[in-house]
């Protein structure tokens, strides 16, 4: 932020934003799109907004294929990055983990078992619980010499179908051989499942001789989980299915072109920070991250933020309440408080720190300390609440005189003196991503003028 209104336009700033999706933490990670598994029957998933929409993948550049209400229970097959991946009506979809409440407590993620071992009970009677533990009540037992089947491990538990529904028996008590066959191979997101047969089992196990539990017809979608030899592991009326192989049809499908793909700008960056806004007079602001892993842009985060009070400029000046557009590196971070695990070069602010906004000073557009002593006659205080954590824009590195300065991305919701600011939680999950090895951009602009870039 620029000039020294700024104090005063921070005053009561909320550090809170609304998302339109959210990182998780350890943001860093998320880089190559990586899912979390959440196989824990212990974990509850409800709705909390009004109306939730589910789309086709992970982010709101994916189109919507239908919606969950306030309070309704989901069925979450893993997390990637802040969105669900979900069981919606016996295909996948995608809905932000913002507006999805967790209850409960997460095991360890589980470990499909290997699909041609046989598991049998050792002991002579065997309970099966509720949950992953002894403190889980018992919905059964099975005796020595049975059959489990068994859809995953966790920890030192068995996860198994029995009669219907799902329990937990303990390893110690179950033997398990056989030979163990290749590990299952998750289908591709952007891939179409479609039944070519009239009718096609679906069976308890990935084998002919395993129990019919239903069937599908021809041309019904799947929901696929993985593939095993000549059979795909499906989510069939929210249970685990086999169908075979041979009598489903898959075609990939165009996965959704993202902006960056089309930029021609930005050289060896690797990470780019995408700011929008609908037009030049808005403050509000439309946040983006991105990433190249394997020569592939992917996106990390979307998030609300704000710009200078008067928008976006058209050609930015000193004290002008707008925020320049344009493509520019990312330089300094800093805070009031300690890294917080940023790559970036981290600078704590002090108490005497300033920035020089005097366009006739020689130290103009320049982190300094006070006192002044003639060296300037204007310049921004650092130790506020709206620069607990950001990171300086490298804007006017010329340092031409009344062209702007102290150009920064900080925390932020209600509007900026000519700065991008978002909420803290964004701020420091944006300052753990950026890797200076990637070389990072941020691109400012208008939807209209992306074309520039």
């Amino acid at each position: 932020m620029e000039g020294k209104q700024l104090k005063k336009l921070m005053v009561g700033m909320a550090l809170t934003a609304t998302l339109a999706t959210a990182v998780t933490p350890g943001f860093g990670s998320i880089g190559g799109n990586q899912e979390k598994a959440y196989a824990a029957a212990t974990v509850t998933y409800k709705v909390t907004a009004s109306k939730l929409n589910v789309r086709s993948g992970a982010g709101t550049t994916y189109g919507i294929i239908g919606s969950v209400v306030k309070g309704q229970t989901l069925s979450v097959m893993s997390k990637s990055g802040s969105w669900y991946k979900i069981n919606y009506n016996g295909r996948t979809g995608y809905v932000s983990s913002d507006y999805v409440q967790a209850s409960g407590t997460a095991t360890a993620p589980t470990t499909p078992p290997a699909e041609s071992t046989t598991y049998t009970v050792t002991a002579s009677t065997l309970n099966v619980r509720s949950g992953a533990g002894t403190n889980y009540a018992s919905i059964g037992s099975v005796t020595k010499g049975q059959k489990l089947s068994v859809v995953s491990k966790s920890g030192s538990w068995y996860k198994i179908n029995y009669n219907g529904r799902i329990g937990y028996v303990s390893s110690d008590y179950v033997q398990a051989s056989g030979t163990t066959t290749a590990p299952t191979t998750p289908p591709a997101e952007s891939t179409t499942y479609i039944v070519t047969a009239s009718t096609l089992n679906v069976r308890s196990g990935a084998g002919t001789s395993y129990a019919a539990i239903g069937s599908v017809t021809k041309g019904q979608k799947l929901s696929v989980v993985s593939k095993s030899g000549s059979w795909y592991k499906i989510n069939y009326n929210g249970r685990t299915g086999y169908v075979s192989s041979d009598y489903v049809q898959a075609s990939a499908t165009a996965s959704p072109k993202l902006v960056v793909d089309s930029f021609k700008t930005l050289g060896n960056a690797q990470q780019v920070i995408l700011v929008t806004a609908d037009n030049y007079d808005t403050k509000s602001a439309k946040i983006q991250t991105f990433e190249k892993v394997d020569g592939k842009w992917k996106q990390v985060l979307t998030a609300n933020g704000v710009l200078g009070q008067k928008g976006f400029a058209l050609s930015k000046k000193e004290g002008d309440m707008e925020s320049p557009t344009g493509k520019y590196t990312i330089g300094t971070a800093f805070g009031r408080y300690a890294n917080p695990g940023t790559k970036l070069p981290y600078r704590k602010i002090t108490a005497n720190d300033v920035w020089v906004d005097d366009s006739k000073s020689s130290l103009y557009n320049t982190w300094q300390q006070k006192p002044a002593n003639g060296r300037w006659t204007s310049a921004e205080n650092m130790d506020i609440p709206a620069y607990d954590y950001g990171f300086v824009i490298n804007y006017n590195e010329s340092r031409t005189p009344g062209k702007g300065s102290a150009i920064f991305f900080h925390v932020g919701t209600n509007y900026t003196a000519g700065c991008t600011a978002t909420s803290k939680e964004q701020v420091v999950s944006i300052l753990k991503w950026l890797n200076p090895e990637k070389n990072p951009v941020i691109i400012q602009s208008p939807v209209s003028e992306l074309d520039k870039y």
